[in-house]
């Protein structure tokens, strides 16, 4: 017997996600369920497709609807929650309910802490949750555990993380592949680092954290700077255990510019102004105008790169580990390279809970993921992860 999983949300990310299952998750079934039946028709077509057996099923879930959310999980060993962030802390306690074991793409840290409250709990239904399983966070925080594993001790953690267009097209050289809703919430207020072994609190887009990363053959320069979310809950539970630990968003040269200037001009702020006698929410105004504009088109191509650069010792000599995943849009499957580096990560936490590889009980990523069985499944998928060790 296989398991059963489920995938709540039928978008981009959960349609991988649920590939992803089906094909490496010793899967019976997965379902997939969205508010809009049509959409969750659509993705689990495209699995079995894929598949090339109908191992996949439709099912109509309205994310608010806390019965229907529960009736969708009951039967389920291991889902991921793919529905906007703000659902999760609530949808984590309905898959107590149903003891059901849960992975979410997060986005959030606020709501991620309020999802691990739930610890207790989840050990009692003998079920596991795992916030913040995408991209980043996620897919880096598997592989900051990886490299922590690798070294004897480990001090400081740097993380470069971005998924922009494959050929980048002006005005904005950047495509939208996920919810504008997810960018700007990452743009948009503060992110927590470490710094001298203690948490801060660092503002995104600070000027002074701006810098330019080259990554040489067809990739060549990036800009970095720091959007909030991306080490998600790290902080609070290596505090004091790190002296070092931050991440940066990676983009084609002009971004940063163009997105500072509409943070700026109050653009990213969700308070309404009155225009014309109308309350708008100026996020909500940008929401509408930019997205068309940087969504990405059919055929649209991209890339994804996730750096970790990990210092400490190895058989006792100062060390550093640099940790290279690029992934690219996938011509033989049709996806992403953002839906493989967000989806796929979250199908394999999701498969490691099924499994009873992760422990009971709600924790981060950090604690629960094993940092080798993690790196062996990314590579089993066909990613290419680069490793170097250096003497410092």
């Amino acid at each position: 017997m296989g398991f059963a999983y489920g995938v709540l949300g039928g978008g981009r990310q959960g349609t991988s996600a649920a590939y992803d299952m089906a094909k490496w998750g010793d899967a019976d079934k997965v379902v997939i369920g969205d508010y809009s039946l049509e959409a969750a028709q659509k993705a689990s077509d495209r699995v079995n497709g894929l598949i090339g057996k109908p191992i996949s099923e439709a099912r109509q879930v309205d994310a608010s609807d806390s019965a229907a959310v529960k009736a969708f999980l009951t039967p389920i060993d291991s889902f991921l929650s793919a529905v906007p962030y703000w659902y999760n802390p609530e949808i984590a306690k309905i898959a107590i309910e149903a003891k059901t074991s849960m992975c979410d793409l997060g986005g959030n840290t606020d709501l991620v802490r309020e999802e691990l409250k739930l610890n207790s709990e989840a050990e009692k239904a003998g079920i596991t949750i795992i916030p913040d399983c995408g991209q980043v966070p996620g897919m880096a925080t598997g592989l900051t555990v990886y490299a922590m594993e690798l070294l004897d001790e480990t001090d400081e953690i740097m993380m470069w993380d971005g998924g922009n267009a494959l050929h980048p097209k002006p005005p904005f050289n950047y495509i939208l592949t996920f919810n504008i809703a997810g960018l700007t919430n990452e743009y948009y207020g503060i992110a927590n680092f470490l710094r001298g072994g203690k948490r801060v609190e660092v503002p995104t887009f600070l000027e002074e954290d701006y810098e330019i990363v080259d990554f040489g053959g067809d990739i060549g320069t990036m800009e970095a700077f720091v959007a909030g979310g991306g080490t998600s809950t790290m902080p609070w539970t290596f505090e004091g255990k790190l002296k070092t630990l931050w991440n940066k968003t990676l983009r084609w040269p002009g971004h940063y510019r163009q997105w500072k200037a509409y943070m700026d001009a109050g653009l990213l702020e969700e308070e309404p102004v009155d225009v014309k006698g109308v309350k708008v929410s100026p996020r909500d105004l940008l929401h509408a105008v930019m997205d068309p504009k940087i969504r990405a088109k059919p055929g649209d191509k991209d890339i994804v790169i996730v750096r970790v650069l990990a210092k400490g010792k190895k058989d006792g000599k100062p060390t550093s580990l640099l940790l290279d995943l690029v992934d690219r849009y996938d011509e033989k499957t049709g996806f992403t390279a953002m839906e493989r580096t967000t989806g796929w990560d979250g199908a394999i936490i999701a498969i490691m809970n099924a499994g009873g590889v992760t422990p009971k009980g709600a924790k981060p990523g950090e604690i629960a993921i094993p940092g080798k069985r993690f790196a062996e499944d990314l590579r089993k998928r066909g990613f290419s992860l680069a490793e170097k060790f250096q003497d410092i």
